[in-house]
C-alpha cells in the first residue's frame, strides 16, 4: 500500500511539473522540451530525495516512451549508476532500447548510457560490443572511441587502443589524440623492447615522435636502444633532445644521462652542455648534475663555491643537503650539527611527493606516463619548489 501510494504522488508529482513547464513555455510563445540531461537531474533532485527507490522505478515502468520523456528515463538511469546501484540503471535503459516507442535519433543515446553501465557493472565485453556499434555514429561516434580506448588501457590491450585511437586521427589533427596515439605506441614499442625486438621496437619509437615531436617518453626508449647497442654517444644525445620536447621532465633525462656519462662520458663536453641547459632551464637536478661535473673536472671547492652561489639565487632542500655533505662542518659546523641538518632535511624530504598530474592533481612517488587517476598522457611530471625541482 505504501508503494502504491509513492508511486500515485511521484505520478501526480511530475504530471504538476509537466504541466507547469508547458504553461510556462505558452506564455513565452514558444514550446521548450528539456533535453539537457543535467538540468531534468536537478529537477528530479526533490523526487529522488522524497520517494523509495521502488517507486520510482515503477513509475519509470508505466512512463510513456516519446520525444519528452526520454530525457526523463535517461536522467533516473544515470541516477541510479551515480549511487551505484548499476543493475537499476542497466534494466531501465535495456527497457528503453526494447520499448518500440522510442523515437529512433534517441537510440545511440541510450545505447552509449547502456554502455556505461555495462562499464560500471564490470561487463566489459558488452560494454566493448556496444561501443564498437557506435564507432560510427555522427554524435556518439567520437565519446565511444574515447570510452573504447579508455577500456583498452586499463586491459593493456594496447594494439587494440591504437587501432581505436587511428579511427579518430583520420582527417583530423587533435593535439590530444595524436598525444595519446604516440604515448600509446610507445606502450607497444616498450613491449618489443622487453623482447628484444630492437628494430621493431626502433620503429614504433620513431612512428611515436611523428604522431607527437613532444613524446619524451619515445626519446627515452630510442635513448634505451643506443645503450644497449653500444652507441653511449648517440645515446647522451637523445637525452639532451628531452630539453627541446619537454623541459620538465629534464631532470629525467639528467638521471640518465649522468649513469651514462660515469661510465662512458668526456667529462669537459659534459660541464659544458650541463652549464648551457642550467642557464635555459635551471632546475635542482640540473644544478646536482652540474656541481658532480665541476667536482670530477675541477676539484671539490670549485664544486662547492658553485653551488653555493647557486642556492643563494635558487634555494632547495636537496641543494642544501649536497652543500652539507660536500663542505663537511667548515665554517665551525660541529659533527652534530651537520648530522641534524642532514637528518632532518633528509625527513622533509622522505614522505614528499616527487611527481603531480597538472590535470588532476595526482601525486606519488613514481613517474606515470598514464595519470592513474585522470587517464591522461604526460600529465603526471616532476613537481617544481623548494623541497622538489
Amino acid at each position: 500500500m505504501d508503494i502504491l501510494l509513492q508511486w500515485l504522488l511521484l505520478t501526480v508529482a511530475v504530471a504538476a511539473g509537466w504541466f507547469a513547464g508547458r504553461l510556462s513555455s505558452s506564455s513565452r510563445g514558444s514550446k521548450k522540451v528539456i533535453a539537457d540531461e543535467d538540468s531534468v537531474r536537478d529537477r528530479l533532485q526533490f523526487l529522488f530525495t522524497n520517494y523509495s527507490d521502488q517507486a520510482v522505478e515503477n513509475f519509470v515502468q508505466s512512463l510513456a516512451v516519446n520525444r519528452d520523456t526520454v530525457s526523463l528515463h535517461l536522467s533516473i538511469g544515470a541516477h541510479f549508476r551515480h549511487k551505484g546501484e548499476t543493475d537499476r540503471a542497466i534494466l531501465i535503459h535495456q527497457n528503453l532500447l526494447a520499448r518500440p516507442e522510442l523515437p529512433p535519433r534517441f537510440s545511440p543515446q541510450v545505447t552509449f548510457e547502456l554502455a556505461l553501465d555495462y562499464l560500471n557493472a564490470g561487463l566489459l565485453d558488452r560494454a566493448e560490443a556496444l561501443l564498437h556499434e557506435l564507432m560510427g555514429d555522427r554524435e556518439y561516434g567520437r565519446k565511444s572511441s574515447l570510452q573504447l580506448i579508455e577500456l583498452y588501457q586499463q586491459e593493456k590491450e594496447w594494439g587494440k587502443a591504437a587501432q581505436v585511437a587511428q579511427t579518430l586521427t583520420n582527417g583530423q589533427t587533435d593535439p590530444a589524440v595524436l598525444k595519446m596515439l604516440a604515448y600509446i605506441t610507445c606502450e607497444i614499442a616498450d613491449e618489443a623492447f622487453k623482447k628484444d625486438d630492437r628494430w621493431g621496437s626502433q620503429k614504433l619509437a620513431k612512428e611515436a615522435l611523428e604522431f607527437d615531436r613532444s613524446c619524451v617518453r619515445a626519446t627515452f626508449i630510442l635513448m634505451k636502444l643506443q645503450i644497449r647497442q653500444g652507441n653511449f654517444r648517440e645515446a647522451a644525445g637523445q637525452s639532451f633532445k628531452v630539453f627541446d620536447q619537454n623541459p620538465e621532465f629534464g631532470s629525467e633525462a639528467v638521471d640518465r644521462l649522468m649513469k651514462l656519462e660515469h661510465e662512458h662520458g668526456d667529462i669537459g663536453r659534459l660541464v659544458k652542455k650541463l652549464r648551457k641547459l642550467y642557464e635555459t632551464w635551471p632546475s635542482t637536478s640540473l644544478l646536482l648534475a652540474l656541481v658532480e661535473s665541476v667536482e670530477r673536472a675541477s676539484g671539490r671547492p670549485a664544486a662547492i663555491e658553485l653551488l653555493r652561489l647557486e642556492l643563494e639565487v635558487r634555494p632547495s632542500v636537496r641543494g642544501l643537503l649536497r652543500l652539507v655533505e660536500m663542505a663537511g662542518y667548515e665554517k665551525g659546523m660541529t659533527t652534530d650539527e651537520g648530522r641534524l641538518v642532514s637528518r632532518i632535511g633528509h625527513l622533509i624530504l622522505a614522505n614528499r611527493p616527487v611527481y603531480r598530474c597538472v590535470s588532476c592533481g595526482f601525486s606519488g612517488r613514481q613517474l606515470h606516463w598514464l595519470c592513474p587517476s585522470c587517464k591522461q598522457w604526460e600529465t603526471v611530471r616532476p613537481i617544481q619548489g623548494v623541497e622538489a625541482e
